[in-house]
């Protein structure tokens, strides 16, 4: 195939589904998905994505009429639930299965290990699976940029077994790092078979583990953006599913719709679930600490004191919406340290109140190393003591 009617292909089918977004899209909800009949792929949109860790169980939230099998609604920064349907559920999630062949490839160009114009070859593997593809031919290659474009506008199997093979070595090699990875990340219900999503005995999920996955992507890989709108596919049976994220005023959030009847319910359901949640959370900022110092003195070493890192602490903070004046954050730090101290360290917190109830702490961690002082240093430091010595 060559190279420009590479190009061809996928501009023409990524201004198919722009098209059929810009119809299934509700007004100011602004979804970015990824979407798959029985379980369709998700849309990728800055804390970074906690990992091995579950995500929270949902508080008590209303009944929303969704037509659709499992669902469940996360804000994006902190994983929060704030709605679930049968998130536990384990389902086939067809083509969603792409999204981690993605984050392991993303993953591999933030460690270096391939680039955006590393070629990408096709094996007979690859040019045999089947399903949605565009028709790739042995001994082809494409630069890792092109094959997903591929993967995000046309869904292509092919491609995303010729990238597994590249990252991975052979497809098994990478179905073992799919499966490390998810565990990983608390995705305690989920087994990958393949690297494309097609039919396979146990290659299940669920929503809250795809919310997890879909996070995770959002978060560490937000480039993925440049490149998808939306994934579809369909399986057995012509179940549907979508996982969308969208932002407004600030508050980012996911919505996993797994095992809707059709494309109409599986964008519904997802408009629903992003309504409730625009419309009953806010964004609300984190209110200033009333003392923030800059460092703290560290005994026993010549550094004498460490800078404080405050990193961690986010802009804003989720609470339901009109409640953010009552929120109020409190710093507990030690008022010196021994040495020695190691950048990273974690040497406090702050504690984020809404009245007396704790909604979230954060780190605060040491900016630098502190080392013990040494022979050297004290004489040093009475060498200038004695002679004014800098």
């Amino acid at each position: 195939m060559e190279r420009k009617n590479f190009a061809v292909l996928c501009a023409a089918v990524l201004c198919f589904w722009l098209f059929a977004l810009a119809l299934g899209t509700a007004e100011g909800v602004g979804l970015r998905a990824v979407m798959h009949p029985e379980e369709r792929a998700v849309s990728a949109d800055v804390e970074e994505a906690a990992e091995g860790i579950l995500l929270p169980t949902a508080a008590a939230a209303p009944q929303l009429d969704l037509n659709c099998r499992a669902a469940i609604l996360i804000e994006q920064g902190s994983g929060r639930v704030l709605y679930e349907k049968n998130a536990d559920e384990r389902v086939p999630i067809a083509s969603i299965t792409k999204v981690m062949t993605l984050l392991l490839a993303f993953e591999a160009v933030h460690d270096g290990r391939l680039t955006m114009e590393t070629p990408v070859p096709v094996s007979e593997h690859a040019y045999h699976m089947g399903g949605s593809q565009i028709w790739l031919e042995p001994g082809e290659h494409f630069t890792l940029d092109e094959m997903i474009k591929a993967i995000c506008v046309s869904s292509a199997n092919d491609a995303a077994v010729a990238v597994a093979e590249l990252v991975g070595g052979s497809e098994p090699a990478f179905v073992e790092q799919m499966n490390a990875r998810a565990a990983s990340l608390g995705m305690e219900q989920t087994s990958f078979r393949n690297a494309c999503g097609l039919d396979a005995e146990g290659h299940l999920s669920t929503a809250r583990d795809v919310a997890a996955m879909s996070r995770t992507i959002l978060n560490t890989c937000p480039e993925v953006l440049h490149y998808t709108g939306i994934w579809t596919d369909t399986l057995r049976g012509g179940a549907t599913c979508i996982s969308a994220s969208a932002t407004r005023n600030g508050l980012s959030l996911i919505a996993v719709i797994l095992g809707a009847p059709s494309s109409a319910d599986r964008f519904d359901a997802a408009t629903t679930l992003l309504d409730y949640g625009f419309g009953a959370y806010e964004a609300a900022p984190l209110p200033k600490l009333e003392a923030q110092p800059l460092q703290i003195t560290v005994r026993g070493s010549a550094a004498g004191s460490v800078p404080l890192d405050y990193s961690a602490l986010p802009e804003t903070v989720l609470v339901e919406k009109g409640s953010g004046a009552s929120l109020h954050t409190e710093l507990t730090l030690p008022e010196e340290l021994e040495a020695p101290v190691e950048q990273g360290q974690t040497l406090g917190k702050a504690a984020v109140y809404q009245g007396e109830a704790l909604l979230e702490e954060y780190e605060v961690r040491a900016e630098a190393d502190a080392p013990r002082m040494t022979v050297r240093d004290a004489i040093g430091l009475l060498w200038q003591s004695l002679t004014g010595a800098a």
